[in-house]
């Protein structure tokens, strides 16, 4: 500002160039903060698979009438696991993540819903989830 009250252009263009600046840091930092986000949804959707998968694993490995319990957390937002013959699949928030069950013995197809709790058994027939 010079004595009279008004504003010089170069005090304009410098805070033009400011807000620039930080919009585009505002912008890169929001990214970035919504990637970590999806990442940390991912690994804690993965863990709940791997351990789904190794309750199944633990339970078919040991011998007829063993049974384990399993309890899905509902904190983690809806999702669904679908076992059947040697795979096993999560979806939740339109996403897909799929692991692999070696050796399960598995003849039906079972549907696991977040928030419940389940038994798994061993019989002569096979892995039964109830």
């Amino acid at each position: 500002m010079d004595n009279k009250g008004f504003i010089s252009i170069e005090y304009l263009f410098s805070l033009f160039i400011i807000i620039i600046i930080a919009l585009g840091v505002l912008f890169y930092a929001s990214a970035s903060i919504s990637s970590s986000l999806n990442i940390e949804d991912s690994v804690t959707h993965r863990l709940i698979l791997d351990d789904v998968a190794n309750v199944i694993s633990q339970v078919n490995s040991n011998g007829v009438g063993y049974s384990k319990y399993l309890k899905l957390p509902s904190d983690k937002g809806y999702f669904e696991v679908t076992v059947e013959n040697n795979k096993l699949t999560m979806e939740y928030d339109d996403k897909k993540g799929e692991t692999a069950l070696m050796f399960a013995n598995l003849d039906s197809k079972y549907r696991l819903v977040s928030g419940r709790s389940y038994v798994i058994t061993k019989t002569d027939e096979g892995v039964v989830i109830t």
